[in-house]
């Protein structure tokens, strides 16, 4: 090009190498530091949105935007249908962003004895209320007077339970990364992870989680050497 011998440069056609992809690993918590979280707020007001959110690996708007009749307390079973969403600090309900959002997780047996004392808690906090109860969209987690909980003030307290209880920091949506890490670790199946956190496919689970537990290869490699030996 240079030496005008050529009338293009035909590196400009090329495809320059892509720079490798850094994915960090979620941060979560062990099993035994998640236990420690949930015995710290287990006589707060709200103790029964950490299980959810622990247990279930819901988002932090799925939490807040749950509707009792999303909720199947006989069944064990919540739907997710909306997700409260914050636009210049404003709190309102949405649908969830794709199809594989919406959804049905399974509770386990504790989470779902402390959404039946929240909703007998919240029960009495509508009759204290009387006129000012403002839970026009039957919300499962509101304030004392039946108002949507701000997601950036749920995350706050959050923040302030694990500096109390003397944890590792986490992010809220760092429960969602332990309960997938935690399924995973306690040999869930990889699909049935996925369709609980709501991903697109359980590759995009494995992809993001694996990494988080590397032990994973080892019972891969001791299970595969065990049907070999017979």
């Amino acid at each position: 090009m240079r030496w005008n011998r050529l009338v293009r440069n035909v590196a400009d056609a090329s495809d320059p190498p892509r720079k490798a992809a850094t994915v960090k690993a979620p941060k979560t918590w062990t099993a035994a530091e998640l236990r420690a979280f949930l015995a710290h707020t287990e006589n707060d007001r709200l103790v029964a949105a950490w299980r959810l959110a622990a247990s279930t690996g819901l988002r932090r708007g799925e939490v807040l935007g749950l509707a009792w009749d999303a909720v199947d307390l006989e069944g064990g079973r919540v739907a997710v249908r909306q997700t409260l969403t914050v636009a210049d600090y404003e709190a309102r309900l949405a649908p969830p962003k794709t199809e594989r959002s919406r959804r049905e997780v399974a509770l386990d047996g504790e989470t779902t004895a402390a959404l039946r004392e929240h909703r007998n808690r919240q029960i009495e906090e509508r009759l204290a209320a009387g006129e000012a109860w403002a839970n026009e969209a039957g919300l499962v987690f509101t304030d004392a007077l039946g108002r949507p909980l701000h997601p950036q003030g749920f995350s706050e307290v959050f923040e302030r339970y694990v500096a109390a209880a003397g944890l590792r920091r986490i992010p809220l949506h760092g429960l969602r990364h332990t309960h997938a890490t935690l399924a995973l670790q306690a040999g869930v199946h990889p699909k049935v992870v996925c369709d609980r956190l709501g991903h697109f496919s359980a590759a995009f689970t494995l992809d993001t989680y694996s990494d988080s537990i590397p032990a994973l290869q080892e019972g891969a490699a001791a299970a595969v050497a065990a049907l070999v030996r017979g």
